[in-house]
């Protein structure tokens, strides 16, 4: 299957390219649930391409994305897309956004491309091959905690649980170098990868945000996982912690054990 996924993996690059020529389109912004999570007409209009075509790829596939999913997501396989992780940068301007495609055979995420067209940055791994930025080898850095840039955000839609990420924070940030916010999770990870930053926490995602970007961190050497070290899962809303090494992510996964030593909710897409 390793010779499959990684030819699999290369049309799925090429449809993501194409993708993203979407996104340079004029587009209407709308509300979703509540007024600070918008979604874009290019949202949604670059998930039904993906749709279109990636299920093309693996005939009987299903599909599951931010804007609506068809099909068994717990098929044997089932496509995880995120068709612009950071719609409100993108909304704004703002270059750190990225279309994110991940694939999942029984419930293991084996493939996984994350773009960003604002950049022209190309992120790419399949299980056992490797992670690639740009078709360029990447790797995680080697940089101990007290010198790591911590990525991490505050729980955007759920802000009553804000104050739980301030303490972990806060604590991280005292023993490390400095603290980034780029708004986009699966760029992050993908940043994690590269070796740009070295520390990861999120206090609450969705599969979308996270599944490609998963593949690609684990390809590169990273260390990710739930809340309580737990694996992660692509049935729900999660916690997310990573790190460029073993020793990082325990110092990191216990600060939040510290702080958030039982999960505060439970969200299964049903």
């Amino acid at each position: 299957m390793q010779t499959n996924l990684k030819k699999l993996t290369g049309k799925v690059i090429s449809i993501v390219r194409k993708a993203a020529k979407i996104t340079t389109a004029a587009y209407d912004v709308e509300e979703k649930d509540i007024p600070i999570n918008i979604v874009t007409t290019a949202d949604i209009n670059v998930q039904k391409y993906l749709q279109h075509k990636l299920c093309k790829l693996i005939p009987g596939s299903a599909f599951f994305g931010e804007e609506g999913s068809t099909g068994d997501r717990h098929g044997e396989y089932v496509w995880v897309v995120d068709p612009i992780d950071g719609t409100a940068n993108f909304a704004r301007n703002i270059r750190e956004f990225c279309i994110s495609v991940a694939l999942l055979h029984n419930d293991e995420a084996v493939l996984g491309v994350v773009y960003n067209p604002a950049q022209k940055r190309m992120y790419s791994a399949c299980k056992n091959g490797g992670s690639f930025c740009n078709g360029k080898r990447i790797h995680t850095s080697e940089t101990e905690f007290q010198k790591g840039m911590f990525c991490t955000a505050m729980s955007l839609y759920r802000k009553e649980f804000a104050p739980l990420c301030v303490q972990v924070i806060n604590e991280a940030y005292a023993q490390c170098n400095d603290v980034r916010r780029f708004g986009s999770c699966a760029l992050e990870i993908c940043y994690l990868a590269e070796g740009i930053c070295d520390l990861f926490f999120e206090f609450r995602v969705f599969p979308w945000d996270y599944a490609a970007a998963l593949v690609i961190l684990k390809e590169a050497g990273g260390y990710i996982s739930g809340h309580l070290a737990e694996e992660l899962h692509f049935d729900q809303a999660s916690m997310v912690i990573a790190a460029n090494s073993r020793e990082n992510f325990e110092k990191l996964e216990g600060i939040v054990r510290k702080h958030i030593p039982e999960m505060p909710y439970h969200e299964v897409f049903r």
